[in-house]
């Protein structure tokens, strides 16, 4: 009897639908107008499973700092994926991590454009910090690319 009750609990998980992962990621990117290296990060994030709509905004700024990202942390663009926020270059393996960790923040930045980071050109100068971001403490090293 117990068999028959673990194949069934089998048979129910397989029926439950994915992991949100399992699709493409759905986001949308808002960028400055003049801004080039912020479509090459959305071509990038398209070739690892994400589906990116960019939106060209004037004031990116103001679009940042009311998503919770203090200025210190702001970037060429400003991402909104699943409810949280990622500023910057941020590599998707660690979006991903982001997604299936759920940390309870607001999200993750990369400030400014370090060269050798996705969608930038350049050699990389060394490790890169991305920030956690919380509303409520300042921001910590989330995840070191």
């Amino acid at each position: 009897m117990k068999k028959a009750i673990s194949l069934g609990a089998l048979l129910a998980l397989l029926t439950l639908p994915l992991p949100a992962l399992a699709g493409p990621i759905h986001a949308t990117l808002y960028k400055n107008p003049h801004c080039s290296c912020c479509e090459e990060y959305a071509a990038y994030l398209r070739q690892n499973g994400f589906e990116v709509e960019v939106k060209a905004a004037n004031d990116l700024e103001e679009i940042t700092l009311k998503a919770g990202v203090p200025e210190q942390l702001e970037g060429c663009h400003t991402m909104f994926v699943d409810g949280y926020v990622v500023v910057g270059h941020v590599a998707a393996d660690v979006v991903k991590k982001l997604l299936t960790e759920r940390p309870p923040i607001v999200g993750i930045a990369i400030p400014g454009m370090p060269s050798g980071v996705p969608g930038m050109g350049g050699q990389k100068a060394g490790p890169v910090s991305i920030y956690a971001v919380s509303k409520d403490k300042a921001p910590t090293v989330y995840a070191v690319e």
